[in-house]
């Protein structure tokens, strides 16, 4: 059912409720890829516990389900680089200064290049043909992507950010979203990181003095709130 154009909502958050019209707002997932969240995958193969960003997934398919259900505006990214790796800077390659870089053959193609299978999106969410993918080839979802003339054109002025991780991609974005007047809201159990602390330390930085950056909230509370 689609929700009523001059419908507007209240969740219970911090540092205070979000006030949101679901006709304007947008749920925006960051980069739940394949290479990020599946056992095997590159962010395994570095050594990391995927189990904290799998926990992710059951609430994100819940809140898309619901989000879904109203007939609300959904977008998806991913993040990776061209297949001839012009739009990767040196810096970011030699990064971490890994024996494995992006570009090279990992477990499930070449690491963070467009269309390998890992970079792509987990099959647990993965995007309807209405829903737009945004391929950025930064942490940004707004870096060298055309995001914020798709919302603009959508009438999109806020947005409930969810995905991974916390303190990398999903922070990046929520501070650009909102240098550009979004107002985002982030549920806590819908985003994750690799490190407990990061997870906990990258939604204090959001909801900080008053909301700097923007809400924190729960996948449960939104999910009541659309009813």
């Amino acid at each position: 059912m689609t929700m009523p154009a001059s419908a507007t909502l209240s969740v219970a958050a911090e540092p205070y409720p979000f006030e949101f019209a679901p006709a304007t707002c947008a749920l925006l997932i960051i980069d739940m890829q394949r290479d990020f969240l599946e056992p095997g995958g590159f962010g395994e193969m570095l050594g990391n516990d995927v189990s904290q960003l799998r926990r992710t997934i059951e609430p994100n398919r819940k809140l898309l389900a619901a989000w879904r259900a109203k007939g609300l505006a959904v977008l998806h990214t991913r993040e990776g680089h061209r297949p001839d790796l012009t739009d990767l800077p040196p810096a970011k390659k030699v990064r971490g200064r890994s024996k494995t870089c992006i570009g090279d053959a990992g477990p499930m193609g070449r690491i963070l290049v467009r269309g390998e299978a890992g970079h792509d999106i987990i099959p647990e969410l993965y995007p309807l043909p209405t829903e737009p993918v945004i391929d950025k080839p930064g942490k940004g979802a707004f870096f060298a992507t055309d995001l914020h003339a798709i919302l603009q054109n959508l009438g999109i002025k806020q947005l409930v950010v969810t995905g991974v991780t916390t303190e990398v991609c999903v922070n990046t974005t929520v501070r650009e979203a909102n240098d550009r007047g979004y107002d985002c809201l982030v549920p806590e159990d819908c985003v994750g990181s690799y490190f407990p602390e990061f997870q906990m330390m990258g939604l204090k930085m959001i909801k900080a003095q008053g909301g700097i950056f923007g809400w924190v909230s729960d996948s449960g509370k939104i999910i009541a709130a659309l009813g």
